[in-house]
């Protein structure tokens, strides 16, 4: 049976847009840190489906993006997954960072593709509480065509995908950061890490004015279900993530290409547990201070994050059938330029994820931080975050 009303496909609005009246509505950004700060505001609609707003401190601009789940979930699949996000982000910075390099290096790249594959895992008990979520290595398969020999053509990749952004999530261990609000009264954490400092303002009221910016492109489309592939401890079943009992691999992958007018076209695969594809849109922020036409990577990579965690809230609650109608979270991220993109030279480099946490709950103040517990727990993204994780990189001449 699917959870929730499917709000996402009754609504007359496109999935993902600019915000026109970000700055009159009062979406702001974090304070720059590093080279660019991304705030990341989601609220739960129905059952497994989110709506985010996603604000970078570089560029100024600010996306409403959403995301659901498939049947393994209940879900109405109605929107990209969360980690479909997080995979998109990824290849688009990598992408990005090759090109990059190569235009530093006066390197001719005549052809490029990018394919992805991430894999994350869930085991335990969640009745029992020894539920944990965990990120496994990356694989990336380039198939470039240049003049560079194989030596040459393989430390240029692996210099390229060390000056992305998100190599500073990727690389050494990261502890996540949080605040607690329970029926807007603060709570101080428990097992997981504090943040400390004033707990942000909660969003709830920023989501109902937002106005699409004057734009042709569709941002976002599905792609019909993902060709089916074996893989290793996956699953397929519906409801299959919502076991109390569970020893799974998943599967995310992702296919980039460069298009004829600049944007990347990321195609991401759904493999475990399988699902619908999705063709996303992206473009960095042009230094003239321009507006990007689609979301960055690190955008996408923020949305990411926030939504596999607040899937997590929903799991648990469901799982035990616990009284959480509404909840929220606003997630402030902190990059470094790309090393390429960004003219720095450097690996790229990030922040521990800092999240405040809104719950609107019946429940206890000891119920309350323990869904924050179990959700920082199961979160796969987070996960990443905590996990020195290395690329495997495959090259292709094609």
């Amino acid at each position: 049976m699917k959870l929730g009303e499917n709000i996402i496909a009754t609504s007359d609005i496109a999935l993902f847009f600019n915000i026109q009246n970000a700055a009159a509505v009062g979406i702001d950004a974090p304070t720059l840190r590093r080279a660019d700060a991304i705030r990341t505001r989601v609220r739960t609609l129905s059952g497994f489906q989110k709506e985010a707003v996603v604000t970078s401190a570089r560029s100024g601009q600010a996306w409403r993006l959403v995301s659901d789940e498939g049947a393994y979930l209940n879900g109405h699949d109605a929107a990209p997954c969360p980690l479909a996000f997080l995979s998109v982000g990824m290849i688009a910075s990598y992408l990005n960072e090759i090109q990059a390099l190569a235009k530093m290096r006066n390197i001719d790249i005549r052809k490029l593709r990018l394919v992805q594959d991430n894999y994350y895992s869930m085991q335990g008990s969640m009745l029992k509480r020894t539920m944990v979520g965990g990120a496994l290595p990356v694989e990336l398969q380039v198939s470039i065509d240049c003049d560079l020999d194989d030596a040459a053509l393989n430390q240029f990749l692996m210099d390229a995908v060390h000056a992305s952004p998100l190599n500073g999530l990727m690389r050494g261990h990261l502890t996540s950061l949080f605040t607690l609000a329970r029926n807007g009264v603060e709570l101080s954490p428990d097992k997981a890490a504090p943040l400390g400092g004033a707990m942000l303002p909660d969003p709830a009221g920023l989501f109902g004015d937002l106005a699409p910016a004057a734009g042709d492109l569709t941002l976002v489309k599905p792609l019909g279900k993902t060709a089916k592939k074996a893989v290793q401890g996956g699953t397929q079943a519906a409801a299959s993530s919502l076991a109390d009992q569970q020893d799974r691999r998943l599967n995310v992958g992702a296919v980039a290409t460069l298009r004829d007018d600049g944007l990347t076209e990321i195609v991401q695969l759904l493999y475990s547990p399988h699902g619908t594809s999705f063709r996303f849109l992206s473009e960095e922020a042009p230094e003239s201070g321009a507006a990007a036409r689609a979301p960055d990577a690190v955008s996408y990579i923020s949305a990411g994050i926030g939504f596999c965690f607040m899937t997590q809230f929903g799991r648990f609650a469901s799982m035990l059938d616990l009284d959480l109608p509404e909840y929220r979270i606003v997630q402030d991220t902190h990059f470094s330029r790309g090393g390429a993109s960004g003219g720095t030279g450097k690996a790229g480099a990030a922040d521990a994820v800092e999240t405040h946490v809104f719950l609107d709950t019946g429940e206890s103040d000891e119920v309350a931080r323990e869904m924050l517990d179990i959700s920082e727990k199961t979160c796969f993204l987070h996960a990443f975050c905590r996990t020195d994780l290395k690329v495997k990189l495959k090259v292709v001449r094609p």
